[in-house]
């Protein structure tokens, strides 16, 4: 599913990662654990082909950071879920216009995206406040409302940059059984964490960021 081979990151002269070498299967669960500017979103980044790497290669699914065309991106980001510590959520539009946003950015067929809409609302049980404001939900409803937006277009893999890291406890607990109900459903999550009691509820794979590379713990 993700196969990251001999890859070295440089941002001008500062090396934040160097000869990391990571393969995550299909289905898979994997916490990267780290502290404040470690290099975690940079990594969901690279995953994300928002940036590539500076030596060695990623691959995600069949598209490789050493052939992948710029006009490619577009088509595979579709399938790369993302979500954000910040939600990025649109303010002036209600929770199912935000999810419906995604569906229709990327050409989807206008007939089916009121039913895709109420589909993963519902996964993510929201669907009762699909017409409320944003500014009308808790951070958590906000986080799942983000959470539903990236699933829209059935993506292969999961990217969540600190999903928790502005919610308070029971929030946090709230998206975190979410993200194992989707990973159950065979979706690979590939999540960042600065709070290592977190790992303590997910079935997970967990990373280290230490001295610019990935290291298993034990």
């Amino acid at each position: 599913m993700i196969q990251i081979r001999n890859m070295s990151y440089r941002i001008g002269g500062h090396q934040i990662f160097t000869d990391v070498s990571l393969r995550i299967g299909r289905g898979e669960f994997v916490c990267i654990l780290g502290k404040s500017s470690a290099g975690k979103s940079t990594i969901l980044k690279l995953i994300h082909m928002e940036v590539l790497p500076t030596q060695g290669s990623i691959e995600v699914a069949d598209y490789s950071s050493l052939t992948v065309k710029a006009r490619e991106i577009p088509f595979f980001r579709r399938k790369v879920g993302m979500i954000f510590q910040d939600f990025q959520l649109l303010e002036d539009r209600d929770v199912y216009e935000n999810v419906a946003f995604a569906l229709w950015a990327t050409g989807f067929k206008r007939s089916k995206i009121k039913r895709r809409v109420f589909q993963v609302l519902t996964e993510a049980g929201l669907n009762h406040k699909r017409y409320k404001m944003i500014q009308e939900l808790s951070g958590g409803e906000q986080q799942r409302v983000a959470i539903a937006r990236a699933l829209a277009n059935e993506p292969f893999v999961l990217l969540a940059d600190e999903p928790t890291g502005n919610l308070d406890s029971e929030a946090t607990e709230e998206i975190l059984k979410l993200l194992r109900r989707i990973n159950s459903r065979g979706m690979t999550v590939v999540m960042t964490t600065h709070k290592s009691d977190t790992l303590k509820m997910l079935p997970a794979r967990v990373f280290d960021i230490k001295n610019e590379t990935l290291k298993a713990q034990e």
